[in-house]
């Protein structure tokens, strides 16, 4: 046997066996979600729904979700992509940011151009000072 055709065979045998390597983890990592996939459990959906589970239905592989008061929807129970911690739900609440917490903190809205007070009042005073130039230009 030739070296390069025993280099491509060991190259060929690291692949594979990375490739069963991974595959053993996601199964693991899998198993121990759907373990703490149990009604009361906050999880969520691979989607980005957040709720909390009501009831499991083994057989069809659906999941009552319910996502605020008396609003419950039917999932597959594989959209379920993780279990929320209280701690890390607790931080999530804390870091939203709407339209009032903009405005609190001067952080601009989505699409916005974000510019400080110093350069607007300058833009400003450079528009004026382009228009009036502009002005004596017309008049003159």
């Amino acid at each position: 046997m030739d070296p390069l055709t025993i280099g491509m065979l060991v190259i060929l045998a690291v692949l594979i066996f990375f490739m069963f390597r991974n595959g053993q983890k996601r199964k693991r990592e899998q198993e121990k979600l759907q373990s703490q996939v149990v009604p009361g459990a906050h999880v969520m959906t691979n989607f980005g729904l957040y709720g909390t589970i009501l009831a499991i239905d083994e057989g069809d592989n659906k999941v009552q979700l319910e996502t605020s008061p008396g609003q419950v929807l039917t999932v597959h129970r594989q959209t379920i992509s993780r279990v929320v911690d209280d701690e890390v739900s607790a931080d999530a609440g804390t870091t939203t940011l709407n339209e009032d917490n903009a405005e609190l903190t001067g952080e601009p809205e989505f699409g916005e151009r974000a510019t400080d007070q110093s350069e607007t009042s300058t833009t400003d005073d450079a528009d004026a000072a382009a228009s009036d130039s502009r002005d004596k230009k017309n008049d003159e």
